[in-house]
């Protein structure tokens, strides 16, 4: 992977690995996001961007995207 595939939100994950774990948007991919619902997306960032965004592997190895919401 060259340093250019890194995406903004999930790092060195690609976003088709990762998937949404709450809300309306449970179960779609990251990249499905990024494609389909472009301020959906930048939301996502923006949680990320304030600490309050992360990717947890789940027992079945797939990668789970949550979003805090407690106040830091």
């Amino acid at each position: 992977m060259a340093s250019t595939d890194i995406s903004p939100l999930t790092g060195i994950i690609e976003e088709d690995k990762v998937f949404v774990d709450f809300g309306e948007h449970e179960g779609k991919s990251v990249l499905e996001i990024a494609d389909t619902l472009p301020e959906y997306y930048d939301f996502l960032l923006e949680n990320k961007h304030g600490g309050k965004c992360t990717i947890r592997r789940s027992k079945d190895k797939s990668f789970k995207l949550y979003v805090s919401q407690i106040a830091h």
